[in-house]
């Protein structure tokens, strides 16, 4: 493999001209790949496509931050491609993979213990607190986008089945359950609560502000700081990680990966076609199954 690399970084001087330090950062990057490949006994020249996801899933296992493993990937990428182009190999391991970027900064999570924070029992001695409370249980027990959370209807949550229906991303209407925690916390605020809020015009929306009108994303970011802090909690959090803790989890508890995706409308279509056989009954029983607060 060494005289492979030794042509394709040739190339890269002659075709594309590349200075010392970028042709070095190449070397390196595909003589640990070489190196890789070495102990596991395979050819470069005829690699299956399931060889360069381990690697790279190797690379990020070894704390390789990533940016670093989208560098490696890139240069693995384009020697392949140089192999092909070559006649040195017949295809390409690297053609199925779409995004040079295969892993995202992982977002903030909060633990099983600091959710049970947030939402600790405490009385509730307003309309306002009775509404938090109910945002707070519904975010977390649902997985919505912030922007889907305030935009509930007020017909949207059927208490008696324990399931909300959300206008999703592309006005893509889906069901979610709701765990006891928040049915009793809506169960609260719809009794004790919005009645006070709504003002003599009645309001569509589910939650309100202080003027008997809906909530805005901003408006809810900034109550959610308020008793982040009350928690204790010191993590950065936007209503969004209580999103990514609602899915982790419930995958880490069990639940399966395309019920979770469903549940959080997370899906293109071809996706989404996939699970369309899951029935409502199905995704009510994963949810009691597997949510923490169900």
């Amino acid at each position: 493999m060494e005289s492979h690399i030794d042509r394709f970084l040739e190339h890269l001087v002659v075709e594309r001209g590349l200075a010392q330090n970028s042709l070095e950062a190449y070397r390196r990057d595909l003589t640990r790949y070489a190196s890789y490949l070495k102990g596991r006994r395979k050819r470069v020249t005829t690699l299956d496509r399931a060889e360069v996801p381990r690697y790279l899933l190797a690379l990020r296992e070894a704390g390789l931050s990533p940016r670093s493993v989208a560098r490696h990937l890139s240069a693995i990428r384009q020697f392949h491609r140089f192999l092909v182009r070559e006649g040195h190999a017949t295809e390409d391991p690297t053609a199925h993979l779409e995004s040079a970027h295969p892993w995202r900064r992982l977002p903030t999570v909060l633990s099983s213990e600091e959710v049970e924070r947030l939402l600790a029992p405490r009385e509730l001695k307003t309309p306002r607190e009775l509404r938090d409370r109910a945002m707070l249980e519904v975010l977390y027990a649902s997985g919505l986008r912030v922007s889907e959370l305030v935009g509930l209807r007020l017909a949207d949550p059927d208490l008696a089945v324990g399931v909300v229906r959300v206008l999703g991303k592309g006005d893509k209407e889906r069901l979610v359950p709701l765990g006891d925690a928040a049915v009793a916390s809506l169960r609260a605020y719809l009794a004790h609560g919005r009645p006070r809020l709504e003002k003599p015009r009645a309001s569509p929306h589910l939650f309100l502000g202080r003027h008997g009108h809906g909530l805005t994303r901003q408006m809810f970011w900034q109550l959610l700081k308020r008793y982040v802090r009350a928690a204790g909690i010191t993590k950065r959090v936007s209503p969004h990680t209580l999103r990514h803790s609602f899915a982790t989890h419930l995958l880490e508890r069990g639940a399966d990966l395309r019920s979770v995706q469903l549940m959080l409308g997370h899906a293109d279509i071809g996706t989404t076609q996939i699970y369309t056989h899951l029935s409502r009954a199905h995704l009510k029983a994963i949810y009691d199954k597997h949510h923490p607060r169900a």
